[in-house]
Formats: C-alpha cells, structure tokens, sequence
C-alpha cells in the first residue's frame, strides 16, 4: 500500500504552519506590534477573518508575519508576475545565408530582410558560406560582411565579429537600443 505523498509546499508558511514561539506581527492597517507569542497573532488574525502570513524570516528566531487575506495576496502577486512577464522583451534568432560572389539584386533582397528582422526586434545571424575554390578568396567574404556592417550601422549593432566556423564565417548582429 502506497503512502501519501508529502505535497511540495509554494509559498509563505501561513496560520498553524508558523511554528515558532513568538513573532513579529504587523496587523491589517499596516501597525506593527512587535514581538508577541505566536498562539496571540493567530487569534488575532482570526478575529478580524483573515489569514497570518509569514512575509519574512527574522532575526533570532522571530520571522515577521502580518495579517491579511492570502487568497487576495496569492492573486495579486500572481497577477504582477503575469504582467512582468508580460513586460519582459523576447526575441528570436533569425538566419540569412549569403555567398562571396553574391549579386546585387540578391543582396538587396537580403538586406530588405535584415532590415525587417530588425523591425520586428529579432537578432540576425548572417552565414557566408565558401564552397570548392572559394576558400582561396576569404577577402571577398568579409567584403560582403564589411559592406552588409556599414549599411546596417544606422538601425543594428555588431554582437559577434565575423568569425570563420570551418567553411564559412558566421556574424551576429542585434537591433539597437
């Protein structure tokens, strides 16, 4: 026969999870009465129909606890977390793949993409790529990313230098601020 399983306690120890003699109480309104035995800040808190709820460990053994309705407390604080998360700034890394000898037409196709990438607030990731006898004319590669630095400087900053990853080199530029 299998036992219960201990449940993984979230959050504050509140009511009879407090476990201490005494503690610190700050009530409803705000007051702080300082140290008093804890069995006090139970009655206490369930005179006034709320909850007693540890909001910080404490000095010498006294954690501080106040009164107040946790159901309304937990909602809130899941509440703010929600919105920061909201708040928080996500990106994606998006790939454009070019070639030494590329052509104009086929460049500023690929810059209109850049430039959109960035506009939509995502980094971009530019692969050039060197095949068969290519690699003997590495400078015309960090030519098209030299060229591909200086039209982009106005809107993207450079992240990562352009830097050789076997066959190819690899340059990481950011939208700025």
């Amino acid at each position: 026969m299998k036992g219960t399983q201990e449940r993984e306690k979230d959050g504050p120890d509140i009511n009879g999870d407090i476990r201490t003699r005494n503690v610190q109480l700050i009530d409803e309104t705000g007051h702080n009465h300082g140290t008093v035995p804890t069995a006090d800040a139970l009655a206490r808190a369930e005179a006034a129909g709320m909850d007693l709820v540890q909001i910080a460990a404490g000095a010498d053994d006294t954690p501080v606890v106040k009164i107040l309705d946790y159901g309304k407390h937990k909602y809130q604080s899941q509440k703010k977390a929600a919105e920061a998360r909201k708040k928080q700034k996500s990106f994606e890394v998006k790939e454009i793949k070019m070639r030494p000898g590329i052509d104009d037409h086929d460049y500023e196709v690929k810059m209109k993409s850049i430039k959109r990438f960035f506009d939509e607030g995502d980094k971009v990731k530019i692969t050039l790529r060197f095949r068969g006898r290519e690699m003997a004319h590495q400078e015309l590669g960090f030519d098209v990313l030299k060229r591909v630095r200086t039209e982009t400087e106005g809107f993207a900053k450079v992240e990562s230098e352009p830097r050789f990853e076997g066959r190819q080199i690899v340059m990481m530029l950011a939208p700025k601020g």
